[in-house]
């Protein structure tokens, strides 16, 4: 059976904004799309509540994007799909878009050295709306972070053309919960799960004709 890799943070988790549980496996995306692809792949789930992509977080390496990932990174896999980084845009952190586009890179630069035959699949995330800053996360993002989360398209298609990745901008498939202004509802969940269903889909068509 082929594998999937879904690499992210709480967003390819299945946070539920809702009630800070974690989405069933009939509605965060990961499952839902093992679901679309006839199960036809096995779905690998890693994502990670608050994982940053580059920054080093201070909860440790499981939540280190760079750190965590050449662990499970294996070169059987037939797709990685790549949704972090809004997580290192928390004020705190205090990063630059110049920091987001070199330490995306580095993210796909880690998969490309441990799996070069691996397709990528890279997802920018959604942008944050003004909610969040009355939610609970407000203690992690402010209005500077809401207004570089506008740029994260740009700089991730960018980053796709040059490694030849497939780029999916989430912010046109499904904004964030008005709830907290950061993870999505069931609503979203399904609508990434069909965008990203019908990619692979379709290329799994065109390689058998």
């Amino acid at each position: 059976m082929k594998k999937i890799l879904c690499f992210g943070d709480s967003n390819t988790f299945g946070f539920n904004p809702e009630n800070g549980r974690r989405y069933d496996s009939n509605t965060r995306w990961t499952k839902v799309l093992e679901h679309l692809t006839y199960q036809k792949f096995k779905i690998i789930e890693a994502g990670c509540n608050n994982r940053t992509a580059f920054v080093d977080n201070p909860s440790g390496e499981l939540q280190t994007g760079y750190k965590i990932l050449p662990k499970i990174l294996s070169t059987d896999l037939d797709y990685i799909i790549i949704a972090i980084g809004i997580n290192d845009i928390q004020y705190s952190y205090n990063t630059t878009l110049e920091d987001v586009e070199k330490g995306i890179s580095s993210i796909i630069e880690i998969v490309k050295n441990n799996c070069p035959n691996t397709k990528i699949i890279l997802l920018s995330p959604s942008v944050l709306n003004d909610n969040i800053l009355n939610s609970y996360f407000s203690t992690m993002f402010d209005k500077t972070s809401i207004e570089k989360s506008y740029s994260y398209a740009e700089i991730y298609k960018r980053i796709s053309d040059k490694y030849n990745c497939v780029f999916l901008n989430l912010s046109e498939i499904a904004p964030v919960s008005s709830i907290d202004g950061l993870h999505y509802d069931s609503e979203g969940h399904k609508k990434i799960a069909y965008a990203l269903a019908t990619i692979i889909n379709n290329d799994c068509y065109a390689n058998l004709t």
